[in-house]
């Protein structure tokens, strides 16, 4: 056949396999009379290579090819949904089902909010519990004397123990292990051997020898039956192996499930909704997917930011600590840029949306984290190299111990052959290697979105582990970013009470963080609230007005020089406070320095152990931050960092 595209304009189909590549990351294409043709793995090239005309002059449907593919025309769910796989990329398909190259379980390549169940998941957990169920008798009665000290050999007469682990061996093996036989089956007509070749041939080759054994005793040489004529069987051991590795599928599947809730968490950041003003001025809450840009938002207090924007009108304090990990707000205006997601705390802004959908920052960081958990590290290309050595070399071995036994063992040479041949196979399957790289770095890669670490790719997590040097921030990193009032220290003539009254009062005006320390810290005290009039906020000054029908200033020591205030007394006492990591605040009344109030943000109970930890493994600490340096350089002090 020709190769067509397929609807999927990023798609073509493989001619020798039928599977559909994605030609943008396929790693094995080959140009044929003016058309270029893409496969999923170096076997299929090499095959078409040898003989183009007899894969372009098949159907597509012809000889069975494509059969992940029709797989996946079979799925209910997701229909429309293009998967992929984690190790090889290359791979994409409409709908579930395993790669043709690995035999793993495909994923969605894109994750949507809707939290929608895992089919294989579902379908893999049941084959477990229902294959265990029945393991677990056939392992008493085939191992009882040898593990649980239980007389099974004594109970049933060897023959009819044979008979009655066929009958629960064989529901595990054909039925729970059936998906592993098709990945198999489908591994060895795309040549491309893999682990689920090892684990088919292994549990096959045990379970139809120990059919033929119990069916047919008669036929095996005395030396090898028991006194009442039954032969030794390896029921037991093909349903183990068919549970530990679908135990193996499901906690891989869960694993990404984790990583998949962990991105729908990101996107569940967005609001539903977003408040759009017409040309007209009357407004309406429409769905976030139908904000185009250049719309005009309305953000009111306590609403999260609809799409990336520009303020037009307004002020107001937004969270972005699910961006920054900077747990203070920051105060925003007219001609600042706001994020998708974050979080308006106060004032109402009225926003011009720049971009939306797919462009924004947050779906950005999405589809970061989602391309993340599918890419692969240079370490993977170790375990691919060693998984298509290791799988031809044990069959290779098992065939040599069944040639060696038959050409030279002791009579009778064809069942000693092949009882050695499937020891080797049993043995030798399963193996983790092909799948302990791709999952650990799943669950790295989940893990860490749900802590709040944005992997950028599966190379960054590997290379994170020769990281010599970690610059970190301070406030809502190593702090806790909710600064808290330490100490109050006033002048004479003035007592905490009416200092801390009287400062809550104009703060109550205020957006600071600092101001909802003093706030709240006056609340602890159930303080009777003063009335402030006149209230003027001056910009990198502190606050102004009258509280108590008095005249009050709250802020640096600007401030306190413009008001006509002397600190001069209380340097000493501000440089201790600073010293201990607290940031000071000076309060005039009626034109006099009246105090201070000293406001530090806790440090982390974690934090110290982090660094300690962090410390222990031989990685310079660095911290990185906007605060004075000498409330700096005292955390840095609390937790051991020498480099501020």
């Amino acid at each position: 056949m020709s190769l067509q595209q397929s609807p999927e304009p990023a798609a073509a189909i493989d001619p020798v396999c039928g599977m559909t590549v994605d030609p943008a990351t396929a790693l094995n294409r080959h140009h044929h009379e003016g058309q270029d043709y893409y496969f999923c793995s170096a076997s299929c090239l090499k095959r078409f290579s040898a003989d183009p005309g007899k894969f372009l002059g098949a159907k597509p449907a012809a000889a069975g090819h494509g059969h992940v593919a029709h797989r996946a025309s079979k799925a209910s769910s997701a229909a429309d949904a293009i998967y992929t796989c984690p190790m090889h990329p290359e791979i994409r398909q409409v709908g579930p089902g395993s790669c043709p190259i690995c035999g793993m379980a495909l994923e969605p390549a894109n994750i949507t909010a809707a939290d929608a169940p895992n089919p294989e998941l579902a379908d893999m957990t049941r084959r477990f519990w229902i294959g265990g169920l029945l393991t677990l008798p056939l392992l008493i009665l085939a191992m009882g004397p040898h593990f649980f000290g239980f007389p099974s050999h004594e109970l049933v007469a060897p023959q009819i123990s044979n008979w009655l682990q066929l009958l629960l061996s064989a529901p595990v093996v054909l039925w729970a292990g059936w998906p592993f036989f098709e990945r198999g089956w489908q591994s060895l007509r795309s040549r491309n051997l893999n682990m689920f070749t090892l684990i088919a041939v292994g549990t096959g080759a045990a379970f139809l020898y120990s059919l033929a054994a119990t069916a047919a005793p008669s036929l095996f040489p005395p030396a090898m039956r028991g006194h009442d004529g039954a032969v030794g069987v390896y029921f037991e051991a093909a349903a183990v192996i068919v549970v530990l590795v679908l135990l193996g599928q499901v906690l891989e599947l869960r694993a990404r499930a984790r990583t998949g809730s962990a991105i729908r968490a990101l996107l569940d950041l967005a609001p539903k909704q977003a408040r759009r003003i017409g040309a007209d001025g009357l407004e309406t809450d429409i769905p976030l997917a139908s904000v185009i840009v250049g719309d005009r938002l309305r953000l009111r207090p306590g609403e999260k930011v609809p799409v990336d924007a520009l303020v037009l009108e307004g002020q107001g304090l937004i969270d972005e600590s699910m961006v920054t990990g900077e747990s203070v707000p920051v105060a925003k205006g007219v001609g600042d840029q706001v994020i998708g997601g974050t979080l308006n705390g106060s004032g109402t802004l009225i926003l011009r949306a720049e971009k939306v959908g797919s462009d924004t920052l947050l779906a950005r960081i999405v589809q970061m984290v989602s391309e993340a958990q599918r890419s692969r590290a240079p370490i993977q290309g170790l375990a691919d190299r060693v998984s298509a050595w290791f799988v031809p070399a044990v069959i290779a071995v098992a065939i040599a111990a069944f040639l060696v036994w038959f050409a030279v063992g002791p009579e009778p040479r064809l069942a000693y052959g092949l009882i050695a041949a499937v020891s080797v196979l049993i043995i030798a399957c399963p193996c983790a290697l092909g799948l302990a790289t791709p999952m650990s770095i799943m669950v790295g890669v989940g893990r860490g979105a749900q802590a709040g670490v944005l992997v950028r790719s599966a190379e960054a997590l590997e290379r994170l582990e020769r990281v010599t040097t970690l610059v970190v921030d301070k406030t809502g990193t190593l702090t806790e970013g909710r600064p808290r009032v330490i100490e109050i220290a006033t002048q004479p003539g003035t007592d905490d009470a009416t200092l801390l009254r009287f400062a809550a009062a104009l703060e109550q005006g205020s957006e600071h963080p600092l101001a909802a320390a003093v706030i709240a810290e006056a609340k602890a005290r159930k303080l009777p609230r003063a009335v402030a009039t006149d209230f003027s906020a001056l910009t990198g000054q502190g606050v102004t007005g009258r509280a108590g029908g008095r005249p009050v200033a709250i802020g640096n020591a600007m401030l306190m020089r413009k008001v006509g205030a002397d600190i001069a007394p209380a340097a000493a006492k501000a440089e201790e406070l600073r010293a201990r990591g607290a940031s000071v605040v000076y309060i005039a009344i009626d034109g006099a320095f009246a105090g201070l109030i000293a406001v530090a943000d806790p440090i982390k109970p974690s934090a110290a152990a982090a660094i300690r930890a962090l410390t222990a493994e031989g990685v310079r600490l660095v911290m990185l931050t906007g605060d004075h340096r000498t409330t700096a350089e005292a955390v840095a002090r609390q937790l051991g960092i020498a480099e501020v």
